[in-house]
């Protein structure tokens, strides 16, 4: 069957001659598909309806690339942990082009785990079958949630062996992005090169990102707002489902507000706001409630590199890029605060209602703290409580006293607003649409994923895949995938990036 050819326009390799290798991806000796995602595809156009399994298989794995396409390995560097690595770059992942999508969005196409590129340093650019299918099971909960996220649009058995602490079965990874521009490809080309060429990155990824900017006289300084912005909002919906990203390294943090890169990621379920399942992060950086610092320690990394931009005088481009930076905390509480009261039933306002809804939520969650409530299940039973049915929710906490008192606060703050008659039925609604049921219960992924990998036996992962598409409706025949993890289980649970 002849192989499709993709629409691809390919901007970056096109307008940004020496920001990156090119490079093909390894063959591999006998690709399988495991996933595919055709929605995803015909929402990309990529008109591969009448491509079979194998097919898509080859051309997923990297030995058989679509005509139009241009693998690139991308530069950039990074704050890792805090420490600056000036080069990074692609070291097993290959940008292979770009399409206009049928919402008329430019998206990139991706491979994570195609073999070495010139960025590889001492790594093998290869990547094995379990982490690649929890990019899909993380990246395709998030999206369900209605998250900014990267999405995945293939895994590919390779049919070869990758060597880490154990042997394990290869795959190949094709992921899709609004781009895959971060705040350290920024901090390459400043480390690297000249103003004038990270100019040349900023107007393209102004023009990509935030075209309403483009020819402002002040774009450098609105781009760096517009990217804290998308960051403020994106983190506050973390927060809002108990995500940690867990390596939140200025080349994790996508210009364009995406969540990207689910390595050692994980949802948390008995509220901690000190949470960390990171191997890597042993003191804790990147920690729940340390989220939204490290981000605008990152913005303060991009801002860095746009001062040469932003104002011919130094000392007043450091002056307005830190206006931005001090604005980050505000932004973020202010989208912190709207979801908040969502998710708690509120919808009007009251006097002093900022400081009024920010106790009453954070005395929530210092109750669920204390009594290490699940965090995901205490929201949706808030819901049936504003149903007027409390049994399950006060099924979670040990004492009532501290959860009566608050359920009173909350009541009194309910009244305030005069709904109406009806309101407790539609706020129960409106919670249940913002408060899942389901998110990726660390014990499930694992196991799906070891199902994957250990027996090559995909059922668990598909069965756990489609329940994730459906996160905000409660269905009791999937109830297995609501139930948290023992304290034993998470005790002991530790996240890995992967690599």
């Amino acid at each position: 069957m002849p192989n499709p050819a993709p629409p691809f326009d390919n901007t970056y390799a096109r307008d940004l001659t020496g920001f990156y290798e090119p490079c093909r991806p390894d063959t591999v000796p006998a690709p399988e598909l495991l996933f595919f995602n055709r929605s995803l595809a015909n929402e990309l156009r990529l008109g591969l309806d009448d491509q079979d399994a194998a097919a898509l298989a080859a051309m997923f794995s990297g030995n058989v690339l679509p005509e139009g396409a241009q693998p690139i390995a991308q530069a950039y560097a990074g704050h890792q942990f805090g420490q600056f690595n000036p080069q990074l770059g692609d070291g097993r992942a290959l940008l292979i082009g770009e399409v206009i999508d049928r919402h008329g969005l430019r998206r990139d196409i991706a491979f994570k785990g195609s073999g070495r590129t010139p960025f590889s340093r001492r790594g093998d650019g290869k990547a094995a079958v379990g982490p690649m299918l929890r990019e899909v099971l993380i990246g395709e909960a998030m999206h369900a949630l209605g998250i900014p996220t990267t999405r995945a649009l293939a895994v590919v058995s390779t049919g070869e062996p990758v060597y880490r602490e154990r042997t394990l079965p290869g795959a190949v990874l094709t992921r899709v992005a609004a781009s895959h521009l971060r705040v350290g490809t920024f901090q390459f080309f400043a480390e690297h090169t000249t103003a004038e060429q990270v100019r040349q990155l900023a107007d393209y990824a102004i023009a990509r990102h935030y075209p309403e900017l483009v020819g402002a006289d002040d774009r450098y300084l609105g781009f760096l707002r517009a990217v804290a912005e998308r960051q403020a909002a994106l983190i506050a919906q973390w927060l809002h489902v108990g995500f940690i990203h867990g390596v939140m390294n200025t080349d994790n943090m996508a210009i364009s507000g995406e969540t990207i890169d689910f390595g050692p990621c994980a949802f948390m379920e008995a509220y901690d706001p000190r949470a960390v399942f990171s191997s890597i992060d042993e003191r804790g950086r990147y920690a729940y409630e340390a989220q939204p610092h490290i981000a605008r320690w990152n913005l303060a990394r991009l801002a860095e590199t746009l001062l040469p931009l932003i104002a011919d005088n130094e000392g007043r481009a450091i002056e307005q890029a830190t206006e931005v930076l001090d604005a980050f905390m505000a932004r973020h509480q202010h989208y912190w605060l709207a979801g908040l009261r969502v998710k708690l039933g509120l919808h009007g306002q009251v006097p002093n209602g900022d400081s009024v809804d920010t106790a009453l939520g954070e005395s929530w969650l210092d109750l669920l703290h204390a009594q290490q409530v699940d965090f995901t299940l205490a929201w949706r039973r808030l819901a049936d409580a504003t149903a007027g049915d409390e049994a399950p929710l006060r099924a979670l906490f040990s004492g009532q006293p501290g959860l009566d008192r608050w359920l009173e606060r909350w009541r009194v703050r309910w009244a305030a607003e005069d709904a109406g008659a009806d309101s407790a039925k539609e706020r129960a609604k409106a919670m249940r649409r913002v408060n899942p049921w389901l998110i990726p219960r660390n014990h499930r992924v694992e196991e799906a994923l070891a199902a994957a990998s250990d027996e090559g036996n995909l059922a668990p992962f598909e069965e756990l895949l489609k329940a994730l598409q459906r996160p905000f409706d409660e269905n009791p025949a999937l109830s297995r995938y609501a139930e948290p993890a023992s304290g034993e289980f998470m005790a002991e649970f530790r996240t890995f990036c992967g690599t």
